[in-house]
């Protein structure tokens, strides 16, 4: 189980991703704030605001530590119980200043829990996801077809199951009403073994940019007013 190559992927990626954001904007960077969990770990905060593309943009990493998990989460998986643990991850919320570019979500992420003289504990997750404001069928049907090209290398079962827990997820029971268009959403993932699930991570990660910033360039210049950015508002406070 090699961890360190993990947080040098996440760390890599999250480094992409600000500097493709950024190149798509030209107006604005990204400023990052570090931070330290008292703990035992850390972290590195990117936001960028007010650009010319993207009104906030937030591209965060993590990993944070402890010798012990909270009595919450050793409740509902008892085998955690007694062990030092890790967690690390990439999680990004991107929202444009243009109503017609759809809000973006996606984070990855590995959890490790370990005790002497016992194999470890871990699982990966994460995905992403597209919330339209205003929906266009090529923008979905990119956004899909780019999520089922990172999944299907890991068979062909894949890209339904994950494809339809996002659904799932991000369905919201209380409104009766879908988050956005979903993607992928997958957690818990371990059991094909540690490289094979990284290698999964990995392909969820990389095609996040191949994903998104073709919606947002086709998008990004189409000319709106007001009422527009009311209903980007409304709809937004609903995300």
């Amino acid at each position: 189980m090699d961890i360190q190559a993990v947080e040098m992927f996440l760390r890599d990626l999250q480094s992409r991703i600000c500097s493709t954001l950024e190149q798509v904007d030209t107006e604005a960077a990204f400023i990052e704030e570090a931070w330290e969990r008292p703990e035992g770990g850390g972290g590195a905060t990117r936001v960028l605001s007010e650009g010319a593309v993207f009104e906030k943009a937030g591209v965060n990493f993590s990993h944070v530590m402890g010798d012990n998990l909270p009595g919450s989460a050793t409740a509902a998986r008892p085998q955690l119980a007694g062990r030092s643990f890790q967690a690390m991850g990439v999680s990004l919320v991107i929202h444009p200043n243009n109503p017609y570019v759809p809000t973006s979500h996606a984070n990855i992420r590995l959890f490790v829990a370990e005790k002497p003289g016992e194999d470890p504990v871990w699982w990966m997750g994460g995905g992403f996801d597209l919330t339209p404001y205003y929906g266009f069928a090529e923008d979905a049907i990119h956004w899909h077809r780019v999520a089922k090209a990172a999944c299907d290398p890991f068979g062909e079962d894949v890209y339904p199951k994950y494809k339809a827990w996002c659904d799932d997820y991000f369905f919201l029971k209380h409104r009766g009403e879908s988050r956005g268009i979903g993607g992928l959403f997958f957690d818990d993932l371990n059991d094909w073994g540690f490289e094979s699930t990284f290698a999964f991570m990995q392909a969820i990660g990389n095609a996040y940019l191949d994903a998104y910033v073709p919606i947002v360039e086709r998008r990004m210049h189409q000319p709106f007013g007001e009422r527009e950015r009311q209903w980007q508002l409304y709809r937004r406070g609903r995300y």
